[in-house]
């Protein structure tokens, strides 16, 4: 789906305030809302666009309110799933949702090194975000505050024999 012309508003609003870092590489996902971010964000950069930043795809499920759904079996399985293997139908599990992000954050991370980019922007979703944030910072496991609001996100500096910085919006 499009941003909606409320959300527009509010990321120009944002950038106004000067709140969105610049970079030398700019990474989102293959989906429409976080393609057209970078474009009013950052306006004709290159953008790779990494389908494994993409959303939780919640197969059947997608669109569909929780009462829908809430007494579909396949729901109520995958909802109180402990080991993150259950997946939507036709859609993904845990596992294999946090595994495809952590590959996309690699891919990422291994395009910064090779081109020697001090300053990456990754525009994605907040799912994608908090996965990324529990995968570097392992004691936020269970720390769903670590949520960005709409249009906000976390900038990570580390150095190595450089500084370098990621923006993950």
């Amino acid at each position: 789906m499009p941003l909606s012309p409320s959300g527009i508003e509010a990321l120009l609003r944002l950038k106004k305030q000067n709140i969105y870092p610049p970079g030398d590489l700019f990474f989102t996902s293959k989906l429409n809302r976080a393609i057209q971010s970078a474009i009013l964000l950052y306006g004709d950069v290159p953008i790779t666009e990494l389908e494994e930043l993409n959303e939780y795809d919640f197969g059947i499920f997608e669109m569909k309110s929780f009462d829908e759904i809430k007494g579909e079996k396949a729901f109520i399985a995958w909802v109180n799933d402990d080991t993150g293997t259950i997946a939507c139908p036709n859609g993904e599990s845990q596992q294999a949702y946090v595994g495809r992000v952590l590959n996309g954050f690699n891919t990422v991370v291994c395009q910064a090194y090779e081109t020697g980019s001090g300053s990456v922007v990754l525009l994605s979703h907040r799912g994608v975000i908090v996965r990324i944030m529990q995968h570097l910072f392992p004691a936020l496991i269970e720390d769903y505050s670590i949520q960005p609001d709409n249009g906000h996100g976390y900038t990570i500096n580390y150095s190595t024999e450089q500084q370098h910085s990621y923006a993950v919006f």
